[in-house]
């Protein structure tokens, strides 16, 4: 019988060790192949293995245990399942002589045949009863099968779009109703503080990412002369356009209108206006990018993520939202890839989905500019010497002051905040 190796996946030159963060199956369970097998996280994302070939798992690694690139972690015994079979046959043909031996071996025999089909007539009974929901979907692929667990979803309000009907990830999503980017898990506190009789405090080692991330933060408050400059945004028009043409959108598009998009297109020709806020310090160098490669903060369980949306300045409302809803799918999933989150020349984080009014965000090294979205509410606000009711957002723009002045600063914020409060001029780029 073959076995093949199991080994930690290499996810970029940078990237030496990682942490076999949870097994998904146990020691000697039989495994499809293309079956997620364990998820690994490294100092910057993590990520699902799944198994090359179907046999039987022996796992050498524990969960927890960090461990170096190309270590082998698990073997799979691929002829391991047909060997499993063998044993019944043997059995069978052992009886056989005992029949010829013994005259009453018939007697044994008859309710055996008796009892075989008792044991198939309730066995497909329990298969037909989870798989109502979704009787024409086919089967589930794991990180669907998961996924459905996790949200404790009912697929009978999942329309399958897969061949034949079948449930995809991407249906899964859609029926949570695609939450907007940024819209995290609850980060889960140690089970010991929700404990009866839980101790006075609980230690608990930094995962890869979270050092990451503290790393990351810590820099850019030592090496850069970080300001931050506020501007208010009338949501107004956004929101009737959005309203006025969501259905359309999604007919047309399959994918939900969002708000981030309007950002994402209003910075970019803000960008283009003011280039320094597109660009970053190397050294006593000042490099500009002709391109914006967005990245988009996303919050996961393990922490902040922030996957790029490369070519942001080529890209249509419906390709900007289908790019968040796709890394917001990978982040889910774990398929987050080192190459999504590597090129970015500017960064919009959106707080504004933790109910936060006003924040200062931190620059994303070796950024030079992070835009900071909060929540809409409505205020009163003076239009035509009129008092009126508007629902407003609070955007905040952090930069590098090394590079950009406060000047080019506030002009690039009261761009951002014309562009969103006139949305048709992000489609005629006046």
């Amino acid at each position: 019988m073959a076995t093949i190796e199991v080994k930690i996946p290499s996810v970029g030159e940078s990237v030496q060790e990682a942490v076999l963060g949870e097994w998904f199956k146990q020691n000697g369970d039989m495994v499809e192949k293309d079956e997620a097998l364990f998820v690994i996280e490294t100092d910057k994302v993590t990520l699902e293995v799944t198994a090359e070939a179907a046999g039987i798992l022996t796992i050498l690694v524990q969960a927890g245990e960090t461990v170096a690139v190309g270590t082998v972690v698990a073997r799979i015994e691929i002829g391991a399942e047909k060997a499993a079979e063998a044993p019944p046959k043997a059995a069978a043909a052992s009886e056989a002589p005992k029949a010829k031996a013994a005259p009453a071996a018939p007697a044994p025999e008859a309710p055996k045949k008796a009892a075989a089909p008792e044991p198939k007539v309730p066995a497909p009974a329990p298969k037909p009863a989870p798989a109502a929901p979704s009787a024409a979907t086919g089967p589930l692929s794991p990180a669907v099968r998961r996924l459905v667990a996790e949200k404790q979803l009912d697929l009978r309000k999942v329309q399958g779009t897969g061949p034949g009907g079948r449930i995809t990830k991407g249906d899964v999503l859609l029926a949570l109703e695609q939450a907007p980017a940024g819209v995290p898990e609850p980060c889960v506190a140690p089970p010991e503080l929700g404990a009866s009789e839980a101790p006075a405090e609980v230690r608990k080692a930094m995962s890869p990412i979270r050092k990451r991330i503290a790393a990351r933060l810590l820099e850019a408050k030592q090496n850069t002369a970080m300001l931050t400059t506020f501007n208010d945004i009338d949501m107004s028009r956004a929101m009737a356009i959005r309203t006025q043409y969501k259905d359309l959108f999604k007919e047309k598009h399959d994918i939900s209108l969002g708000f981030m998009s309007f950002f994402v297109k209003a910075c970019v020709a803000a960008l283009r206006e003011i280039p320094e806020v597109n660009g970053f310090v190397d050294g006593n160098d000042i490099v500009y990018h002709n391109y914006q490669h967005i990245g988009v903060a996303v919050g996961s369980p393990r922490g902040l993520v922030v996957p790029v949306i490369r070519h942001a300045e080529k890209m249509s409302f419906a390709q900007v939202e289908q790019a968040i809803v796709d890394y917001v799918a990978k982040i889910k999933e774990n398929r987050l890839e080192l190459a999504d989150l590597e090129g970015g020349t500017f960064t919009i984080s959106n707080g504004g989905v933790y109910g936060s009014l006003l924040s200062t965000p931190i620059l994303n090294t070796p950024q030079s500019g992070i835009l900071g979205m909060h929540r809409t509410e409505k205020r009163a606000v003076v239009v035509d010497d009129q008092i009126v009711v508007r629902p407003m957002m609070f955007v905040a723009l952090s930069y590098d002051h090394r590079i950009v002045d406060g000047r080019g600063a506030v002009t690039f914020l009261k761009r951002v905040k014309e562009m969103v409060e006139n949305p048709e001029r992000l489609l005629l780029e006046v």
